[in-house]
């Protein structure tokens, strides 16, 4: 093994997502319903499971972010995948269907290349109308996960802070 790998060995490694916080699966149902008769599309991002004081290993979900430059309509959600943040936290994305379908389209699937889950939530944007999936669109399971968030400091930043990335 080189340097870089005994010194970061999980570094390139990802992490299995073993649920989703029950924060992040509220937001996504409030967003997709408030959305609706359009579709809502966003992309999820994970935490170490273990910085959420679980006692597990893996990923779990506790944010959704909508997708910058965001088209829809009642059929469809349209992104330029470039505007994407390229986010080491990022582990999958999110979609409304406002007809209630549970099940990747086609297009849906064409969609599903990045990340490990892809969650599709339907009208009426009840509890139980969602259901993620794989890469492949098949179904999977996805604990929700009753955990404390942190308050992530995402866009807490300055001007100095911007003048130092300038440099």
């Amino acid at each position: 093994m080189g340097l870089l790998g005994s010194l970061t060995p999980n570094l390139f490694r990802s992490s299995k997502v073993i649920g989703i916080a029950d924060d992040a699966l509220q937001f996504a149902l409030e967003a997709s319903e408030d959305a609706h008769p359009n579709e809502y599309m966003g992309q999820l991002r994970g935490t170490d499971a273990r910085k959420l004081d679980l006692d597990r290993e893996g990923t779990v979900i506790t944010d959704v972010l909508l997708a910058p430059g965001t088209k829809t309509n009642p059929v469809s959600a349209e992104f330029n995948p470039s505007y994407m943040p390229n986010d080491v936290k990022s582990v999958g994305s999110v979609h409304s269907h406002p007809n209630g379908v549970l099940r990747p389209s086609d297009a849906d699937l064409a969609t599903f290349t990045r990340g490990q889950v892809h969650i599709i939530v339907g009208a009426p944007y009840g509890r139980d109308d969602w259901q993620a999936f794989d890469n492949d669109g098949q179904p999977r399971d996805l604990e929700v996960i009753d955990v404390e968030l942190p308050d992530d400091q995402f866009f807490d930043f300055t001007q100095a802070d911007i003048d130092r990335e300038l440099r």
